[in-house]
């Protein structure tokens, strides 16, 4: 198995005596293993030579896993020991792309319950849900779920989603409900090789 870190993730670097820092990757790094992953080039805000140790919270293509993580000159480095194990696995095959997607957003706030047109692309596809990239720079806070119609090779996915985590203009979800005709559509694209 191969570990990828998508372009555009975001990894989340805690250091001590200081907030948690969003660092969003510019470029895809692969490697066999998690130890093994080149240098990641992400977007800061610090000078040249600020050296940050700390623990990376790192979504990749296997999972989401903590290890020691060094940031310095915009690169991120995996540091110390291996990490014990990804404590989240993803368990349905999954297909990258790009596929455009338009829909309804359910957002709930202490104030307000309402709906929001949003658009953007599906980067990540699996029978059990998506990765959504926005067509804006953030997403209103507080979406419960969507409401989405997906343009895939066969023709149209519509279908129920259910917000897991959402950043910026990134939502993960997975799927309430997807359309009985697309589904076994979904199942034969996802295990494609």
């Amino acid at each position: 198995m191969t570990i990828t870190v998508p372009a555009g993730s975001s990894l989340t670097l805690r250091c001590p005596g200081s907030e948690a820092i969003v660092l969003v990757t510019l470029a895809e790094v692969t490697a066999a293993f998690i130890e093994d992953l080149p240098p990641i080039p992400v977007l800061s805000l610090d000078g040249p030579g600020v050296r940050r140790i700390g623990v990376l919270e790192l979504v990749t293509s296997a999972g989401v896993t903590w290890v020691e993580g060094e940031m310095r000159d915009d690169q991120l480095r995996i540091i110390g020991d291996a990490p014990a194990g990804l404590v989240q696995r993803r368990s349905s095959a999954r297909q990258p792309g790009r596929f455009p997607a338009s829909g309804t957003a359910q957002v709930v706030t202490a104030e307000s319950r309402r709906l929001v047109a949003i658009t953007g692309r599906v980067e990540d596809i699996s029978t059990d849900g998506l990765l959504m990239r926005a067509g804006v720079p953030s997403l209103p806070y507080g979406i419960e779920r969507l409401l989405l119609h997906v343009a895939m090779p066969w023709g149209d996915l519509t279908a129920a989603v259910a917000v897991v985590d959402q950043r910026a203009d990134v939502l993960r979800g997975t799927f309430e409900w997807v359309e009985p005709a697309a589904a076994s559509s979904l199942a034969e694209f996802c295990s494609i090789s």
